[in-house]
């Protein structure tokens, strides 16, 4: 048994939280919102996100980040993207050990372009760090909470790290892979937020299955050379936290940045879609980040620029799809005959 804390009670860190706690580990979930711990504590449901679910009495709540900090030898960092180096500088206050970083977050930080393990690694000292692991893959939390089969990839630098969580998540419906390249599993992870969003556009205007395959595959092709480009393996992109993340969210009315892009094709602004779907639509922010990611590697990204000009541009979904629809003609295969 191991002494867990996940930090963000959304979604998915409550459902990760019950793998744990069905692991029979002493996980520990954390929140800044005191309403919502008391719930858990209380009640063992977080009706804002998981509604229909009875949580394990012994996946336990706080508000107070030092017991949180205090509690675990290793944190899952389950927060929005945006809000990782905010919780990284406050929980770097109240360290005094060496901890085992999970992250489970999926997104590229605008501007500054860092993947999130980069974050956490320039907002803790390695002093502090026994290893920063990735955990990612095709996982809808809403799933996993009735312990459907759900099959992920953790990835680190450090494979005694990765193996280590592999253990503590690994049981009979939650089956868990290693992987050793943090830069592909990365990537993949935050720009098939950005191809849902397309996807969900597709679906929106109404342009049936033909154009959604195509969509992914096409939108699989600029992602891989976006990740090649900076230096991930090919292959990671057929695999789990490639591929497999991509159907899942592009195809499932889980996915939140399906539906808020089903929206923003059937006529909605933007501020009208986040309002509506009321959670972080991660895919937004990542949109504006892998377009600025891929003018600096010089990368071909169709598809992101498209969506780049319907969220940020005032361009209509119909006619950014029209643009794609009309560029010059290429070969199919020319994206992968370097490697």
């Amino acid at each position: 048994m191991a002494n867990i804390t996940v930090l963000g009670a959304g979604s998915w860190g409550t459902a990760l939280g019950m793998v744990l706690a069905h692991n029979n580990h002493d996980c520990l979930l954390w929140s800044h919102r005191e309403k919502q711990t008391e719930e858990i504590l209380k009640d063992h449901t977080n009706k804002q996100y998981l509604p229909d679910t009875k949580l394990p009495e012994n996946l336990r709540a706080t508000s107070d980040l030092k017991v949180a900090i205090d509690h675990a030898s290793t944190i899952v960092i389950a927060v929005p993207t945006k809000a990782i180096r905010e919780v990284c500088q406050d929980f770097v206050k109240l360290m005094n050990d060496k901890k085992l970083f999970i992250h489970v977050s999926k997104g590229i930080e605008p501007d500054s372009l860092k993947r999130i393990s980069e974050m956490i690694a320039e907002e803790i000292p390695a002093s502090l760090v026994e290893g920063i692991v990735v955990l990612s893959g095709p996982s809808h939390a809403e799933e996993v909470v009735l312990q459907h089969p759900t099959t992920i990839t953790v990835a680190s630098d450090n494979m005694v790290a990765a193996e280590k969580v592999q253990d503590l998540f690994m049981n009979n419906y939650f089956r868990v892979y290693t992987n050793d390249d943090v830069i592909g599993v990365e990537i993949g992870a935050a720009l098939k937020n950005v191809i849902a969003l397309a996807a969900g556009i597709v679906d929106g205007l109404g342009y049936g299955d033909n154009a959604k395959a195509a969509l992914i595959t096409r939108g699989l092709a600029e992602i891989s050379r976006l990740g090649i480009s900076l230096g991930a393996k090919p292959y990671t992109f057929s695999g789990l936290t490639g591929m497999g993340d991509l159907i899942a969210t592009c195809t499932s009315v889980h996915s939140r940045n399906w539906r808020a892009g089903n929206l923003l094709g059937k006529g909605a602004s933007l501020e009208e879609v986040l309002e509506e779907v009321g959670m972080i639509v991660e895919g937004v922010r990542t949109t504006k980040a892998a377009h600025q990611l891929a003018v600096k590697q010089e990368v071909d990204m169709p598809i992101t620029a498209a969506l780049h000009s319907v969220l940020f541009e005032n361009v209509h979904p119909k006619e950014a799809v029209d643009s794609l629809m009309h560029r010059t003609k290429k070969n199919e295969l020319e994206d992968y005959k370097t490697f």
